[in-house]
């Protein structure tokens, strides 16, 4: 079974930077592509970053040109750096990986258990 564990969240003021890492871990996989959403309370979850294992990016229109999402394919590891954090970025981060499986016969999404960015003064 494949395995997403987020790290890196935290309290940061505005126009502060945190870093997010998510590693994949398991057997048998091969990933396609992994992106981070989020959710603030009482809103639906969106996307925030993606990228392809091939290094494809797709950015949501609120974050582009202050956030960077990066793949690590020897580590199975996504990270996004966010700068400039601004007050209406704090919300829930969680991590999201498309996976083959089952040599390469079934694919797969799979969720990490989410990492809560604060940015306050």
């Amino acid at each position: 079974q494949v395995q997403l564990v987020e790290s890196g969240g935290g309290l940061v003021q505005p126009g502060g930077s945190l870093r997010l890492s998510c590693a994949a871990s398991g057997r048998g996989f091969e990933i396609n592509a992994m992106g981070w959403y989020r959710q603030a309370p009482g809103k639906e979850r969106e996307l925030v970053a993606a990228s392809t294992s091939g290094g494809s990016t797709n950015y949501a229109d609120s974050v582009k040109d202050r956030f960077t999402i990066s793949i690590d394919n020897a580590q199975n590891t996504v990270y996004l750096q966010m700068n400039n954090l601004k007050p209406e970025d704090p919300a829930v981060y969680y991590c999201n990986a498309g996976i083959y499986v089952a040599d390469g016969r079934e694919y797969r999404e799979v969720w990490g258990q989410g990492t809560l960015v604060t940015v306050s003064s």
